[in-house]
């Protein structure tokens, strides 16, 4: 991450990351599928650090759907995947 990129830097681009990922049915449910996180506890644990780094995690795992997220929030993938160890960590 960048210097200036603070915990809460990484959990609003998780947040962008994460409303990307469910915006396309198939790709949610896939989501679920993988992380094994019901909808319910999705809801109630948004903003968790260890479910928005599972999902970044999750658009890590397939190379097409991180670098189309990135794209579509203006970052590069590395800032995602850097978000991802970040949140891990804290």
């Amino acid at each position: 991450m960048r210097e200036a990129d603070t915990n809460e830097d990484m959990r609003t681009l998780a947040l962008g990351a994460l409303a990307w990922t469910l915006g396309e049915p198939r790709r949610a449910e896939r989501l679920i599928a993988l992380t094994g996180l019901a909808p319910d506890d999705l809801r109630a644990r948004v903003g968790d650090a260890t479910v928005l780094a599972a999902c970044l995690g999750f658009l890590e795992g397939h190379e097409p759907d991180l670098i189309a997220c990135a794209a579509a929030l203006g970052v590069a993938p590395e800032r995602l995947v850097a978000a991802r160890r970040g949140l891990e960590a804290a």
